[in-house]
């Protein structure tokens, strides 16, 4: 007695073929759940989601210039472990967490308070701490790579080697911490490429999955939960 009787052939056959259907099925269920269309950036724009705004952080070092006040300005100041630098004359300035922008507008405040009139201050970032992201799934070489601020999801692409030939492209998944919550959205590297999608701006801390066929059990509710291409959705 090897194997089943003969009468038992077709039906071998015709579970083979629903085993298979149903996985078509599911695989077809799966991405027709996952969103297309450029209507999907416009909510990318979750908060602090959309365009890069930089935020100095501890270690990094900017110069302050007061224009005309040589005496009063530095090069190359450290952001301390307190998330501040000290200044000619007015001290201890809170720095960590604000832009180039405001720090240089509250300079201008402590400086115009006792010691100067309608001062000008510019804020120049010299150097920033490593800021870094990380690339896992279908490309030549996953791992943790530092960016600098306002590099894109294509940036880091060729840091890691670009994708495997077996890569799902228009299956790249950003995820991302905003204000403590948890975000994730799904793009189309081809799209991109084309010009056709816009190229997301990376924040430090953004975990990039690319193509992840080996990885899909892992990211299903995900999937199934960002109703359109591109969106930063919670989860």
């Amino acid at each position: 007695m090897n194997g089943l009787p003969t009468s038992f052939a077709p039906l071998k056959r015709m579970a083979a073929l629903a085993c298979a259907l149903l996985l078509c099925a599911c695989q077809q269920s799966l991405e027709s759940t996952l969103p297309a269309g450029d209507a999907a950036y416009a909510a990318v724009a979750v908060p602090d989601a959309g365009p890069v705004v930089y935020a100095l952080q501890v270690g990094d070092r900017v110069d302050v210039r007061v224009f005309q006040e040589a005496d009063l300005s530095v090069e190359d100041v450290a952001i301390d472990e307190t998330g501040s630098i000290t200044l000619p004359l007015v001290g201890s300035i809170q720095a960590a967490g604000r832009t180039t922008q405001v720090l240089a507008k509250d300079v201008e405040r402590a400086y115009g308070a006792r010691f100067l009139r309608d001062p000008y201050v510019t804020v120049v970032l010299r150097a920033a701490v490593a800021r870094t992201v990380s690339v896992e799934g279908e490309v030549e070489r996953p791992g943790v790579y530092a960016i600098q601020p306002g590099q894109t999801l294509l940036t880091a692409m060729a840091l890691s080697g670009s994708p495997t030939d077996t890569a799902k492209l228009d299956e790249v998944l950003i995820f991302r911490t905003v204000n403590g919550e948890r975000f994730g959205g799904r793009f189309d590297i081809n799209e991109i490429r084309s010009g056709r999608m816009p190229d997301p701006a990376l924040l430090p801390g953004d975990v990039i999955v690319v193509g992840f066929s080996a990885a899909r059990g892992r990211y299903q509710d995900f999937l199934r939960a960002v109703p359109i291409l591109g969106i930063f959705g919670r989860f």
